[in-house]
């Protein structure tokens, strides 16, 4: 059984390689990314490399093994179901989700989430826009693109916000969008910040929120 500190691991790991695409990571992203000492990150991989969850070199990259990959992918599942559960049934806020899904997903019983899963009708989604892994592990492949990379005069629809911007998904809910609205790029400054259409109306907001959005063109 895995500590929660290694799973924490293993998720950021898988955060960094398939959701940023950014392959193999140095230790020195990952702990820029978990918030920790170099030391603190080379002392963990130690442990997982010794249980076979992820393939290191010191001073080298490293990435997720074959078995370490299974791991942060049912940790992932756990953590949106978890989600879309507190979201859907418990009158939690999609801004609020986040931190008690953290909680949740620790939990190592299989048939609490099978019957989690079935409780919530098998979701394809969590509330944030993001793929739940079903119980094979699998993982539905999305074509997204980043809100900030969006060109001027463009129609796009909004289809996921990070879930760890809590900042992001507040302002979302403040500007009344949901998931599936129409958005028009109307105009990007210097400095970043775009003016979005949004039905009759228009918002000016910061490169930090274009940023933790995630969209599709029209």
């Amino acid at each position: 059984m895995l500590s929660k500190n290694e799973e924490d691991y293993l998720k950021a790991l898988y955060y960094l390689e398939h959701e940023q695409k950014l392959g193999k990571v140095s230790g020195r992203t990952l702990a820029s990314h978990l918030d920790v000492s170099s030391a603190s990150v080379t002392e963990m991989l130690k442990k997982l490399k010794a249980k076979a969850l992820v393939e290191y070199e010191k001073y080298g990259k490293l990435s997720l093994s074959k078995y370490g990959l299974e791991a942060a992918v049912t940790l992932i599942r756990k953590h949106r179901l978890w989600e879309t559960f507190l979201h859907g049934h418990m009158n939690f806020t999609w801004d609020e989700v986040h931190d008690v899904a953290e909680q949740l997903e620790h939990i190592q019983s299989k048939k609490l989430i099978l019957e989690l899963e079935r409780f919530l009708e098998f979701p394809s989604h969590d509330p944030h826009g993001d793929p739940i892994p079903d119980a094979q592990g699998k993982v539905r492949e999305l074509k997204r693109s980043v809100l900030s990379s969006i060109a001027p005069s463009s129609i796009c629809r909004l289809v996921a916000i990070n879930d760890t911007s809590s900042a992001s998904l507040k302002l979302a809910s403040e500007l009344g969008l949901s998931l599936r609205d129409e958005l028009r790029v109307v105009n990007v400054s210097e400095d970043g910040e775009v003016t979005l259409g949004i039905g009759e109306r228009e918002a000016r907001v910061s490169k930090d929120f274009t940023q933790n959005v995630f969209v599709e063109l029209i």
